[in-house]
């Protein structure tokens, strides 16, 4: 019944974030003065009040130590782009080299939200991403050394796999699904071979799958392997599903780096680490628990399984109808 409560638990959270949550800017840095230029989806900002406010006071530009004064703002909404533009101007005392910056948008939208910032100084340019595990950044205006981009992006890659309650549970629901610690092993390496796939091979097609079509299907992802452990508990080839279940979930990261331009390596590295984590941080508290309430053991993967199923349907519905 733990086993139960906790995946109930990490269900509970998915309808308050998106898998998917990205906003992006321009910086233009021009002696002492910097103009930004922010994009931000319409459907990520239809709960903040005095969005243009919020939104101003949770990004700051420093240089030298001082903090850009603030000229001019303002933002408006583009539906026919389906995003929210803002636009501010930056001045500071001298001119600018280097800028400090700090975003807590993952406060005011969603936990797991993802903003990239352009930056750029006549034919010098730099790029930031922040989120919640980074929200600070110093852009130099230089290109980084190899072993900079390797660890911002291998971090980024890190933090992303435990940025949704979505991923995670699913991962809870792979180790629900192993039927022995081989099987678990072979359904973890099929499953993120599944996700390297689709991660590195659909940036390089026509293909830019909607935010909305792969958040529907990562929730389809869920109801299918609950509805598989409930109704054919000795199912063989159960590595071939989580292959294919991996695929979906890779276009959250395809999305990913072709937003941010990260290179996939390090971030899918970063990606493949965590996940390793989180999925024996589930297996070896439940296998525990298995050995010592046997006897109960399978009715409480049933519970845990078609409650699986309940949220995945649900949460598919929520996304097709948000």
């Amino acid at each position: 019944m733990k086993r139960a409560f906790l995946l109930s638990f990490l269900a509970g959270c998915l309808a308050q974030a998106h898998v998917i949550s990205m906003s992006s800017a321009d910086l233009r840095v021009d002696g002492n003065r910097a103009t930004y230029e922010l994009r931000m989806p319409l459907y990520e900002i239809q709960h903040i009040q005095s969005a243009e406010k919020t939104l101003f006071d949770n990004i700051t530009f420093e240089s030298g130590g001082v903090k850009g004064k603030l000229l001019e703002k303002s933002c408006r909404e583009d539906p026919g782009d389906g995003a929210y533009r803002c636009k501010g101007v930056y001045e500071w005392p001298a001119p600018v080299e280097i800028v400090d910056v700090a975003c807590t948008f993952y406060q005011v939208t969603v936990p797991n939200h993802v903003h990239l910032i352009h930056a750029y100084m006549g034919d010098k340019s730099d790029q930031a991403v922040f989120d919640y595990a980074n929200p600070r950044a110093q852009i130099r205006f230089r290109p980084p050394t190899a072993f900079e981009v390797f660890v911002t992006a291998s971090g980024s890659g890190f933090a992303r796999a435990f940025s949704s309650a979505a991923a995670i549970l699913f991962l809870g629901c792979l180790v629900l699904a192993a039927r022995g610690r081989k099987e678990l092993l072979l359904l973890t390496v099929c499953f993120m071979a599944g996700e390297v796939a689709a991660a590195v091979v659909v940036p390089l097609t026509p293909w830019n799958p909607a935010p909305r079509f792969v958040e529907a299907a990562l929730a389809l992802t869920i109801a299918y392997l609950a509805v598989e452990i409930l109704t054919l508990p000795r199912a063989g080839q159960r590595w071939a599903v989580a292959a294919i279940l991996g695929l979906f979930h890779g276009l959250s990261y395809a999305l990913y780096l072709s937003e941010t331009g990260y290179a996939a390596f390090p971030v899918l590295f970063g990606m493949g680490v965590a996940e390793v984590l989180a999925i024996a941080a589930f297996a070896l508290p439940l296998s525990r628990l298995s050995r010592i309430f046997s006897s109960i053991a399978p009715a409480a993967s049933r519970v845990a399984a078609s409650f699986l199923l309940v949220t995945g349907l649900a949460w598919f519905f929520l996304r097709l109808k948000s």
